[in-house]
């Protein structure tokens, strides 16, 4: 079978290509890749090239397959796993393997196994290890989505508190408690929120901060006070761009400060804002990945001794939270769709993944088999005009609140230009 697919050669080289699959075999899967939501993780490995802890050192003449945040449906099932996954199955993947040790996962390390492709063969190793992943929802964005979700609810998880007079590690946020979301009015703190709102642990009052006030009235139009409060919680948002943000964000939690801190930027100002809103046997999570090897922020080490708070930083999620995220999504109690800004086809991935931090707004979703450039949903609109298949994208999302949804995932699969690129 021939596939189509972005490869990475080497430090900004990826290359969109043509070629033959390996058959299945007996221990192996063939799929059909349905969309791949692009990663600032596959533009770091695009940076690095055979420089990158996950790309193979002969990637010039070995390259991978970019992209591990997709979906699709198996077609054909090799003799060893056919008592687990049938043609037809819809799947999402969890890429961190950890086979026998190594580092090496879809996206960037296998040359026939990635998201930004039509078809790909899966190595027996990804399913000895559990990481192929039934989805039984009918959006496949959704489960592309799963593996940024995983990351979210594997930071609630990893949260923990130790009652007084214990040395017991309670994991997870404080049900009922305060919680803060400190930069949180982007695609992934919007993930957050929404988790922390409709998942299985919830807290009492959860304040968002942001310094843009655009990207906060999003949040709010999105996930409304008023939803939180039919799920028993108050949530604030609040604009921090003020010199008295530490007071307001006390007074809002009632002068105790906060059980559980989320920070979502890789700034020193909002680390040490956090930090200063813990309370007794707070933790605060740095969830935000920088980029500078020597990033540092001041934490009160006071506190630290005499109020027992701590920290945590989280980078992914297991297996099980990708579970977690395609079980809570299979029931439409979480909703990614949030996430999305701009959508494309194969042949707009190549630029958008090399240019994806110049680019404004959240997740930028790829669907494999069509041909369209990449396009922001706020321009369906006006591109509209002139084209009836963003007439009706536009029509479909102004409905859904500005939002992606199954609905508009159909007419991108049905009505847009269909691949054809032999490269």
């Amino acid at each position: 079978m021939k596939t189509t697919a972005l490869r990475l050669y080497g430090k900004n080289d990826l290359r969109l290509e043509t070629f033959e699959l390996p058959p299945c075999g007996d221990d192996g899967i063939i799929a059909e890749v349905i969309c791949d939501s692009i990663c600032m993780s596959t533009y770091k490995a695009a940076q690095q090239g055979a420089d990158h802890k996950r790309v193979p050192k002969d990637c010039a003449t070995n390259p991978p397959i970019v992209g591990h945040e997709f979906s699709g449906r198996i077609l054909e099932v090799g003799a060893k796993w056919k008592d687990q996954f049938k043609p037809g199955d819809h799947f999402g993947i969890q890429p961190a393997l950890m086979y026998k040790g190594s580092l090496d996962a879809p996206g960037y390390s296998f040359p026939t196994l990635g998201g930004a492709a039509t078809y790909v063969r899966i190595p027996s190793c990804v399913m000895e290890v559990d990481c192929l992943l039934k989805y039984t929802g009918d959006a496949f964005f959704m489960a592309s989505l799963s593996e940024p979700m995983s990351c979210l609810i594997g930071a609630c998880h990893a949260h923990y508190h130790i009652p007084p007079g214990t040395y017991t590690h309670n994991m997870g946020i404080v049900e009922g408690g305060k919680c803060a979301c400190l930069a949180s009015a982007g695609p992934m703190g919007l993930g957050l929120i929404d988790y922390l709102v409709h998942g299985p642990r919830r807290p009492g009052l959860i304040v968002v901060t942001d310094i843009d006030d655009a990207r906060l009235e999003r949040a709010k139009a999105i996930l409304t006070p008023e939803d939180a409060k039919a799920h028993g919680i108050k949530l604030v948002y609040v604009n921090t761009k003020t010199p008295d943000a530490v007071d307001k964000l006390m007074e809002l939690s009632g002068g105790t400060g906060y059980d559980d801190v989320f920070v979502l930027a890789p700034v020193a100002a909002v680390v040490e804002q956090g930090d200063a809103i813990l309370g007794r046997d707070g933790c605060l999570d740095f969830f935000a990945g920088p980029t500078d090897p020597k990033f540092t922020a001041r934490m009160n080490f006071y506190n630290v001794h005499y109020a027992g708070t701590h920290i945590v930083g989280t980078s992914g999620g297991t297996t099980d939270d990708i579970r977690e995220a395609l079980d809570l999504m299979g029931k439409g109690r979480l909703n990614p769709s949030m996430m999305i800004t701009h959508v494309g086809g194969l042949t707009a991935t190549k630029d958008a993944t090399l240019n994806l931090p110049n680019i404004p707004g959240g997740k930028k979703l790829i669907y494999t088999h069509v041909d369209f450039p990449l396009t922001a949903i706020a321009d369906f609109a006006e591109l509209g005009k002139k084209n009836p298949v963003f007439a009706e994208l536009a029509e479909i999302c102004a409905s859904n609140n500005g939002l992606w949804s199954l609905e508009a995932e159909k007419v991108v699969l049905a009505k847009m230009p269909k691949l054809s690129c032999q490269c």
